[in-house]
């Protein structure tokens, strides 16, 4: 941890809108994971502004904590994540969550509403975690359900159809125009028609934001919708990797 979470390139660059460096994570206590290994091992990862990439991987191979771990919703045991130039690590408490409820968007597979809250109060409730002063809450919420074509602001969840669901999801993960989107598996739970209506949505709002967007997924389909796609087991070491490794000597950098 440093006292100066906020990094800057000398030369003026504006930053990545993701770096990760050197970033290592166990679950303590796991079964069946030697002591020694690492559940996590990634040595490097960048995604600049406006960049869209897709990250592939099989179920278990860590997808949904790599993200939850960019997203500083868990703590790595070693190395820095860099969003927009700012060691979200070094922030905690109260001043995490307002960074990342400004500056990372989040879109789940099952979508996480609120039940029994209206659209509008579940794009609001993004909001109170943000940066955003609470004057302004309303007008960027109707505004970003209005970008997406949510009429019934008032509807509840149960109101409305999956498309729409997802939709409201989306405007959540984009209203305070975020830096970084991470998406995580968003198709799984869909047919493959409201599957191809959602990427259609969430690529074309990153792009129209100039976010950039890391999507998960073990879906197949999804490969042809990004330029840039990479194989987890490619970036991250994962435990038996590790241990392999480990056992053989040959655990050095790469």
């Amino acid at each position: 941890m440093t006292d100066t979470p906020k990094l800057r390139d000398e030369s003026g660059a504006k930053p990545p809108a993701l770096s990760v460096r050197g970033m290592r994570f166990r679950y303590v206590g796991a079964v069946d994971t030697p002591t020694d290994a690492w559940t996590i091992d990634l040595p490097s990862l960048d995604v600049a502004h406006g960049e869209q990439v897709l990250l592939t991987g099989g179920s278990g191979t860590g997808k949904s904590t790599l993200l939850h771990l960019i997203a500083g919703l868990v703590d790595p045991a070693e190395g820095t994540v860099l969003v927009d130039g700012t060691n979200i690590h070094a922030l905690a408490g109260a001043p995490r969550d307002r960074f990342r409820g400004t500056k990372i968007g989040m879109i789940f597979q099952t979508f996480n509403l609120l039940s029994g809250f209206s659209a509008l109060e579940n794009v609001l409730a993004a909001l109170m975690f943000s940066s955003v002063p609470p004057g302004k809450h309303r007008e960027l919420a109707e505004a970003a359900l209005a970008r997406l074509g949510i009429t019934r602001v008032h509807a509840t969840p149960e109101e409305l159809s999956v498309g729409q669901q997802q939709r409201v999801a989306v405007a959540r993960a984009v209203v305070c125009r975020p830096a970084l989107v991470l998406a995580d598996e968003p198709t799984a739970s869909l047919d493959p028609e409201n599957a191809e209506h959602a990427m259609d949505l969430i690529q074309s709002v990153c792009r129209e934001l100039g976010a950039a967007l890391v999507c998960v997924s073990h879906d197949p389909a999804m490969s042809a919708r990004f330029e840039r796609r990479e194989k987890l087991g490619a970036l991250v070491r994962s435990a038996i990797n590790s241990a392999t490794l480990a056992a053989t000597g040959a655990g050095g950098a790469r």
